[in-house]
């Protein structure tokens, strides 16, 4: 098989200021119609290939490839921005920038050539990786098989983000000696069907529906030996999830300022209160009050998460990468309540006229809910707890296990030999 390629030419962003600045401007282009793309399920195509040809999708591209190789700090702030515009937005590029961290940890040399080349020039990797019943990876049905005409991927795949927008669909398989592998099929490969079933209430234009393969041709290029049978921890993972955690957070953000908005505008002070108006309600102040504390605390989590997940990248220690997937966890556990608690309060708070159709703001509350359950929180308390007093490990992704010991000085303070005042001063 040929694989054959689309003339694509995205633009080069060349820095994190740039990566930033671009962001904020298509977020104030693709947050104009976001609540009537929700209202109608229109699938965002043309702000699809807006936002990837803004070279936006390839800023984590390392710079000896041509990217910019933005921070991880950067990353999750174009990812909250564009999410606090449509979070469906935000999603889309979710298995794209985790798929670049793959590919940077584990392709070879001729992968990365080739894959960074395409992201550079506006490519868009979607996702095939979950099957149905939430099977682990080793126990997944799809398949790589090497046949008389070559290599070929057969199986089925749910909730699969992106893929009807993408140009190379990873898809999680096993191969004939047994080990997990993604093989990164091209969009237009014979075999490849792409069903636009997804009908949750929320992240409506996520296109998150089902990949089916039959007999699939790949070549060994697209073929990634990506680390998931190996028991050493590094940060991919980390990567996957705060991309995650800063959807919730824009999400929280559109919902804090849309609540402003309504008040400031369009409230009425409570029945019976004596107040004046409803910017002049101390319940009322109390509550804004709360809230924005509770979104600058997860904030500055996602903030952690995302320094500790670059400085696990620079040292390539194991050690560096558990602590920065535990700071994922707790920055996620916070994004997802506040942008929870943000999206409900909305409507509390605004009153009555908020919960008109015409304004869309239930999108918020949709969306949140639908995409908080992409992991359970409460189970994220107990890996916090689990790493924190018995030194282990929640990273079944990684480990093959739900729970397995930390690598040596990733653990509690106590095992490693800190003194109080030393575990005060830890990231």
């Amino acid at each position: 098989m040929t694989i054959h390629l689309e003339n694509r030419l995205a633009h080069r962003v060349g820095s994190d200021a740039e990566a930033i600045e671009t962001a904020t401007r298509l977020a104030a282009r693709f947050g104009a119609n976001a609540a009537e793309r929700d209202r109608g399920r229109i699938l965002p195509w043309p702000e699809v290939e807006q936002f990837s040809q803004s070279g936006l999708w390839a800023i984590t591209v390392p710079r000896q490839y041509g990217g910019a190789e933005v921070s991880v700090t950067t990353l999750a702030k174009v990812v909250a921005l564009i999410s606090a515009a449509d979070p469906s937005l935000g999603q889309l590029t979710q298995n794209h920038y985790a798929g670049i961290e793959r590919l940077r940890l584990h392709g070879s040399e001729e992968q990365k050539d080739f894959f960074f080349g395409r992201m550079l020039a506006g490519d868009r990797f979607g996702n095939a990786t979950a099957e149905p019943g939430d099977k682990p990876p080793r126990q997944h049905q799809t398949r790589v098989e090497n046949t008389a005409d070559g290599l070929r991927v057969t199986g089925s795949k749910v909730y699969s983000t992106g893929a009807l927008f993408a140009h190379w669909v990873p898809v999680s398989a096993i191969d004939d000696a047994g080990e997990n592998v993604t093989a990164y099929v091209a969009r237009n490969a014979p075999g490849l069907d792409i069903r636009d079933d997804w009908t949750g209430f929320g992240q409506r234009t996520t296109a998150s529906g089902t990949v089916v393969l039959d007999h699939v041709p790949v070549e060994s290029l697209q073929i990634f030996r990506n680390g998931k049978s190996k028991k050493a921890l590094d940060t991919a993972n980390a990567v996957s999830q705060i991309v995650h955690a800063a959807i919730d957070l824009g999400i929280a953000r559109a919902a804090l300022d849309d609540t402003l908005d309504f008040l400031r505008r369009r409230s009425h002070a409570a029945r019976g209160s004596g107040i004046a108006d409803a910017t002049s309600d101390p319940l009322t102040l109390r509550d804004i009050g709360a809230g924005t504390v509770a979104y600058h605390g997860a904030e500055a989590l996602t903030e952690r998460a995302a320094r500790l997940i670059e400085e696990a990248q620079a040292s390539g220690q194991p050690a560096d990468a558990a602590r920065a997937l535990i700071a994922v966890v707790e920055a996620k556990i916070a994004t997802t309540e506040v942008s929870l608690a943000a999206t409900n309060k909305l409507f509390e708070l605004a009153g009555t006229q908020s919960t008109l159709e015409q304004y869309g703001l239930d999108r918020h509350w949709r969306n949140a809910r639908t995409h908080t359950l992409h992991d359970g929180v409460r189970w994220k308390y107990h890996a916090v707890g689990q790493f924190e007093l018995n030194g282990l490990l929640c990273d079944p992704w990684t480990l093959g296990h739900p729970y397995s010991p930390a690598p040596e000085g990733a653990a509690a303070s106590d095992q490693r030999g800190e003194t109080t005042e030393d575990a005060v001063r830890r990231p």
